[in-house]
């Protein structure tokens, strides 16, 4: 055990052996987080149908898109008749396609953004029922960076569990009512699924950095913590 008020005094190699000490490995650090989503799974389905709920609908709106923009090159005028009605698409007028665009923007970054409020809450109260096992840590040496870590580390699990199965259910319910509506053998299939492996990708990388940008606030509140303060907290 080093002194209080010593620590200046220790030399650099003493240093890193004692920032070892404290600092958890990765495999250990994903251990804890996911015994956290399990031993709190109703908490972590709230966040994590938040984040499907937001990625289906991203997903949705990126494979109409793709479909209508598939349909609209074939310039056949029964399809464009249906696009006009079922669609709200004038393929005739290219502000028609702007305007149907721009709703389209407005929507999903609503929805985006009641997501992101709505997984923050999520993980504030994951803090605080965690209190304990907050100042717990604390009081055994984790560092703040190690906190910050664990949320980080459990929002991104649930970011990417949450966008892949909000990706097959936001395609499948857009593809299978468009469809229906235009007929299944209307699509040319190689661009619409050359479209759709980029509308994958984008809907990771959305996935994730929402689940990530929702866990900084809570990670901050965490990590700031006193250890005295967490564990006077009665469960």
């Amino acid at each position: 055990m080093v002194p209080m008020g010593s620590a200046e005094r220790l030399l650099p190699a003493d240093r890193n052996r004692i920032g070892k000490q404290i600092v958890l490995p990765w495999k250990k650090s994903l251990d804890i987080c996911l015994g956290s989503i399990k031993t709190r799974l109703g908490r972590s389905v709230v966040t994590l149908l938040g984040i499907v709920l937001a990625i289906a609908f991203l997903m949705s709106i990126l494979t109409s898109r793709a479909a209508i923009r598939n349909l609209t090159e074939q310039n056949d005028p029964h399809i464009n008749v249906l696009l006009t009605q079922h669609a709200s698409v004038d393929v005739i007028d290219p502000k028609s396609i702007a305007h149907k665009q721009q709703q389209d923007i407005w929507l999903l970054t609503l929805s985006l953004l009641v997501a992101l409020v709505g997984i923050v809450n999520s993980m504030l109260m994951s803090v605080t029922e965690r209190f304990r096992e907050i100042g717990t840590m604390k009081c055994l040496g984790a560092l703040d960076a190690f906190i910050v870590r664990l949320f980080f580390i459990e929002s991104t699990i649930q970011g990417v569990v949450g966008t892949l199965v909000g990706m097959p259910i936001g395609f499948l319910l857009t593809y299978l009512r468009m469809a229906v509506t235009f007929g299944f053998g209307t699509f040319r299939y190689g661009p619409l699924l050359a479209e759709t492996a980029v509308n994958i990708v984008i809907c990771m990388f959305v996935g994730t950095v929402l689940a990530v940008l929702a866990a900084w606030w809570p990670a901050r509140v965490a990590a700031r913590m006193q250890p005295v303060e967490a564990m006077r907290v009665e469960e």
